[in-house]
């Protein structure tokens, strides 16, 4: 699991959260660790993000990377994505998606990406 987790469980869900949340959290977190690896912010002694606006975009990155798992089936392993057809209650997707190429061969959600781009932490560049 990753040292930094960037989002609260209260920062992702309104209600009560799931009993593997501190899980989602982290694996969450790791996704953005992965899509950021060329993305420059200052950070504290241990690695975190000490701007506000970017401590915000990732926290909103993370929640929007876990509400993508739950509305595509995913646990966060990435195993949903690899499947050609998924039923959720009255939905059904069929056909096979390869995953997006991003940052760190990662999944990022649609939302996840926007948040980080408003940010100003993707496309990632060294200076």
């Amino acid at each position: 699991m990753p040292s930094r987790v960037y989002a609260t469980p209260e920062q992702v869900w309104t209600g009560p959260p799931p009993p593997d949340a501190d899980r989602l959290l982290a694996l969450a977190s790791e996704d953005i660790d992965d899509a950021l690896l060329t993305a420059v912010y200052r950070t504290d002694s241990a690695g975190r993000p000490t701007d506000p606006k970017v401590v915000t975009a990732l926290a909103e990155a993370v929640r929007a990377q876990i509400e993508y798992w739950a509305a595509t089936g995913d646990d966060g392993t990435g195993a949903a994505g690899r499947w050609d057809s998924v039923s959720i209650g009255p939905v059904s997707l069929s056909g096979r998606k390869d995953p997006p190429a991003a940052a760190g061969d990662v999944d990022l959600a649609p939302r996840t990406h926007r948040a980080l781009t408003r940010a100003g932490l993707l496309p990632g560049v060294i200076w």
